[in-house]
């Protein structure tokens, strides 16, 4: 197996701070094992890593943290402490135990939940707004003889730029082969890539009402009230 660690989460790792020793000996212990979970994130020292043969990059672009594969992670190696079905609710977003936001902060410790937020408002709510203006493209266009919207009028609508234009500059900017497929992580880079585009390059007022309409749809694809931390 190989691992590496880059960026702000690399802080390095003793044996008295392994966190995946110290998840496994808080649970036993008698602390709930998703707090326990969320606490062993807090001293998790790497940003990427290869194991059992699957390469998992928990920071995009070195500031959105994906809290969700990491839990996905960790679960693994608690496998037989959990019970089955809240460790696949809590895959599927549902944790639990519910918390507060500032609960959730102090277990996750500020650096990882601020770059949890990166990952939230860059990524995830990002995709719910692709998804919001592809429905609002399709309800225009209903009864006309044309019925189905392209992915190129979503990204025309958003960006005021073509995906083709965009994935270009964003590929040229990460050095990467304009005729690659996009790898899952490079996907996601991508899609923090076009926010950030976005916030830069749109008024304050279009990507409020943007970000208020991506979560409105997020809501709506969850079927419950989204919590700023999901």
């Amino acid at each position: 197996m190989q691992e590496h660690g880059n960026s702000q989460f690399d802080h390095g790792v003793s044996n008295e701070t392994n966190p995946i020793r110290c998840l496994k000996q808080s649970i036993t212990d008698g602390r709930h094992w998703y707090i326990a979970l969320l606490e062993a994130m807090a001293i998790w020292p790497i940003t990427e890593e290869i194991h059992n043969g699957r390469h998992y990059r928990y920071l995009v672009a070195d500031q959105a943290f994906d809290w969700f594969l990491l839990a996905e992670r960790l679960c693994q190696e608690i496998d037989n402490f959990i019970p089955e079905d809240e460790k696949v609710d809590l895959l599927f977003g549902k944790p639990p135990i519910e918390l507060s936001r500032e609960e959730f902060r102090a277990l996750l410790g500020n650096e990882k939940y601020q770059a949890h937020l990166n990952y939230f408002y860059g990524i995830v709510v990002e995709q719910a707004l692709h998804i919001a203006v592809e429905l609002e493209i399709e309800k225009e266009l209903h009864g006309m003889s044309r019925r189905t919207s392209s992915r190129g009028d979503i990204f025309q609508r958003i960006y005021g730029s073509a995906e083709s234009l965009l994935l270009e500059r964003f590929r040229q900017a990460r050095g990467l082969d304009q005729s690659e497929n996009l790898a899952l992580t490079e996907f996601n880079e991508f899609i923090y890539w076009l926010f950030k585009y976005r916030v830069e390059n749109c008024d304050s007022s279009r990507v409020a009402s943007d970000t208020k309409k991506a979560l409105k749809q997020l809501e709506q694809l969850k079927g419950r009230q989204v919590s700023i931390w999901w």
